[in-house]
C-alpha cells in the first residue's frame, strides 16, 4: 500500500471515527465501555494517546493538544488532523523504524495497527454510548486481515482480551467482535 492509499484509508477510518466520538451525548463519556477497565473517555483517551505518541518512535514530537477530560471531541480532533497531516507528507510518513514487528514505516503502522484501533474502538465507543454500532462491511474485512498477521501477539498484554464464543449463524461484524474479546 503506497503512501496516498494510506493517508486515505486513515482519512476516510477518521472520518467514521469522529462522527462517532461528536454523537456521544456529553453526560455519557463517563459510562462503562466493552473493555472491562475502560470508560468510554478511557477508550479515546487510548486512541489519543497511542496516536500522538507514536510518531516519537521516530523523532516526530508532537504538541500536546486538547485534553480529553476537558474536551473529548476537540482532543480527538487535534488527534486526528495532527496525524493526517503526517501521513500527507510523506517524507514523514515513510521514515523508518525496527519495531515488534521488523522493520516498518511510521505510515505503514498507521495505516494498519492504528487504522484497527479506529474501527474496534469506534465500535467500543458506540456500544457504550448508545451510538451507531454498525461496521462497514470493508472495514470488518480490513480488521479480520490484519489480525490474521498477528494471531499470535493479538491476546498479549494490553492487546485483546480472550475470544467470546458466539453462534456458528453470527454474522461476520459479530465473529470478529467475538474474536476480539467483545460481547455483542
Amino acid at each position: 500500500m503506497n503512501t496516498t492509499e494510506i493517508a486515505d484509508r486513515y482519512r476516510r477510518l477518521a472520518t467514521g471515527f469522529s462522527e462517532r466520538v461528536a454523537a456521544v451525548p456529553a453526560d455519557s463519556w463517563d459510562a462503562q465501555s466493552p473493555c472491562s477497565e475502560w470508560t468510554a473517555r478511557e477508550v479515546l483517551r487510548h486512541v489519543v494517546d497511542g496516536q500522538l505518541e507514536f510518531p516519537s518512535k521516530v523523532g516526530i514530537e508532537l504538541p500536546k493538544g486538547p485534553s480529553v477530560d476537558d474536551d473529548p471531541v476537540a482532543a480527538w480532533e487535534y488527534t486526528r488532523t495532527t496525524i493526517q497531516a503526517i501521513l500527507d507528507d510523506p517524507a514523514k510518513s515513510e521514515i523508518e523504524y525496527d519495531g515488534g514487528m521488523g522493520k516498518s514505516t511510521l505510515g505503514a503502522s498507521i495505516g494498519s495497527f492504528f487504522c484497527v484501533d479506529l474501527v474496534v474502538h469506534g465500535w467500543d465507543i458506540a456500544r457504550a454510548t448508545g451510538g451507531d454500532e454498525t461496521i462497514p462491511p470493508d472495514d470488518i474485512a480490513f480488521v479480520s486481515n490484519f489480525i490474521e498477521g498477528i494471531a499470535d501477539m493479538m491476546r498479549g498484554p494490553g492487546a485483546f482480551g480472550p475470544e467470546v464464543e458466539t453462534t456458528a449463524d453470527a454474522d461476520d461484524q459479530t465473529k470478529l467482535l467475538a474474536y476480539l474479546g467483545r460481547s455483542v
